[in-house]
């Protein structure tokens, strides 16, 4: 899956403020159980040169981050992208502006209590501003944590959600070299340590009512295939050689399963290309490998394997056939297995600076959907000047046309809030796999409130230009 979201269990506000008649500070007071988080930095109010602050406290279990990774639900390190996300409450009172909140990991454990009071602070429970469970106390006030790493975010209105790049530390908790206490996130030292005020500043915890508001770590991985058997492309001297290839897939299913090749394993494949698939094999194709300034002619690719079941390689040949086929093998041929069919485009037949819109359709979707699906939904794409008699005559091998980069959105009907958005940054996350039937996408369910309905769009990349899908593809969640 491209997006797995992990829910905090732990978090609470703790602060040294004055309670009611600034007489007594509230070092004692407990909101583990609050619906909402609460962050200001204040200056002068009792007397002069005296300080209150509020921290928030907040703890992610890694268990299930790292199961996830064992199970390659989530990609491996350097592959995927661990975002911090607090939804911001609006309220009533002042909201500060132009300000940097920090964001740093807990040096030691702590209790989260049971308390609620967030006006008068009455409710008296571990952790507080003085103890991190009912027998210890924090080495500093305030809580204790890491100096690094840290973490910050600029607000400009203060409004804002809290979405931030985690990705270094969760690497850190699933390697073992930094113990997972959970996070600490504070006005920056500038604000506390300044003479103005800044107050108040609320997100959700993790008891908000809201299903989309709870404080979550979202986990971005691009797991898209980019098989280009349904578009590919034959030689074009006008671009370099790195821009020729076709990367080409494998897949070994039996029974509904990927196996691995049992005469190849995990190890390199090698890859020719035929006109056509006869007893014996006829001599592949002349395939070009090497460099735009020294290309070699060659009949087997080198291809890898990818995971469990699937290998990949990268070819480019040159040739007038309208039909070709991939044949895999073993380093001593004495291995082979048809990959499929390919249906050759010839890129001196494409018209210059001509901008493809599509149409698209979701072959699969169905109506609803329980959260404890994973569905995979496979999309249909096919050129708006494309003029068949029926939609689904063109669905053939050698029609399908989709753009090179698609991404999805999901969003809530009732009120166009978007679940997921559009993923188009650095790591794709949002980006659909092709493979020789089209577009597909892996969607988990249980990302969704049940009882509501939602929608998908696309939108696709090409020369920096978005052009967003006329079309929304609906379906409910139970």
């Amino acid at each position: 899956m491209s997006i797995k979201r992990y829910v905090a269990t732990k978090d609470t506000t703790i602060t040294n403020a004055y309670k009611d008649g600034l007489k007594a500070r509230a070092t004692d007071a407990n909101m583990g159980a609050s619906d909402s988080l609460e962050l200001f930095s204040l200056y002068g109010r009792a007397s002069e040169f005296e300080s209150e602050k509020s921290r928030i406290l907040i703890y992610f279990p890694i268990e299930p981050i790292q199961r996830d990774r064992n199970e390659f639900s989530i990609g491996n390190s350097g592959s995927c992208q661990f975002i911090l996300k607090l939804s911001n409450v609006a309220h009533k009172e002042s909201v500060p502006s132009k300000f940097t909140l920090s964001v740093n990991p807990i040096s030691g454990s702590w209790d989260e209590g049971i308390g609620l009071d967030m006006e008068s602070y009455k409710d008296k429970d571990f952790v507080n501003w003085i103890y991190r469970s009912h027998d210890k106390k924090w080495t500093k006030e305030g809580g204790d944590f890491y100096s690094f790493p840290q973490f910050d975010k600029y607000f400009e209105n203060g409004v804002e959600d809290l979405e931030i790049d985690i990705t270094y530390l969760v690497e850190q908790w699933l390697e073992g070299t930094l113990p997972n206490n959970g996070l600490l996130i504070r006005m920056s030292d500038s604000i506390e340590d300044g003479t103005l005020n800044y107050y108040t500043k609320k997100f959700s915890s993790r008891t908000s009512e809201y299903f989309f508001k709870v404080p979550w770590i979202e986990c971005r991985t691009d797991s898209s295939i980019k098989d280009d058997r349904a578009n590919f492309y034959t030689y074009n001297k006008f671009v370099s050689l790195e821009e020729n290839y076709n990367t080409i897939y494998m897949y070994n299913r039996f029974k509904g399963k990927l196996y691995d090749f049992p005469e190849i394993g995990t190890g390199s494949i090698y890859v020719a290309l035929y006109k056509s698939i006869t007893t014996p094999l006829p001599t592949p194709l002349i395939q070009i490998t090497g460099s735009t300034q020294s290309p070699v002619s060659i009949l087997y690719s080198v291809g890898t394997h990818v995971s469990t079941g699937i290998y990949k390689c990268d070819v480019c040949v040159n040739t007038d056939e309208k039909l070709i086929y991939d044949v895999w093998y073993n380093e001593d041929r004495t291995f082979a297995a048809v990959g499929g069919t390919i249906y050759p485009r010839d890129p001196e037949g494409e018209t210059g600076n001509v901008e493809e819109q599509f149409l698209y359709n979701i072959k699969n979707l169905k109506s609803r959907y329980s959260t404890k699906d994973q569905a995979t939904f496979q999309v249909f794409s096919r050129n708006v000047g494309w003029n068949p008699n029926s939609y689904t005559s063109i669905q053939s091998q050698n029609n399908l046309n989709f753009p090179d980069n698609l991404y999805y959105k999901v969003f809530r009907i009732v009120d166009n809030y978007e679940v997921i958005p559009y993923g188009t940054g650095s790591y794709n996350h949002t980006r659909l796999s092709t493979d020789k039937d089209g577009c597909y996408f892996d969607l988990d369910m249980s990302l969704f409130e049940p009882g509501y309905s939602y929608g998908i769009k696309f939108i696709s990349v090409d020369r920096n230009k978005y052009v967003e899908s006329k079309e929304e593809f609906k379906f409910r969640v139970e």
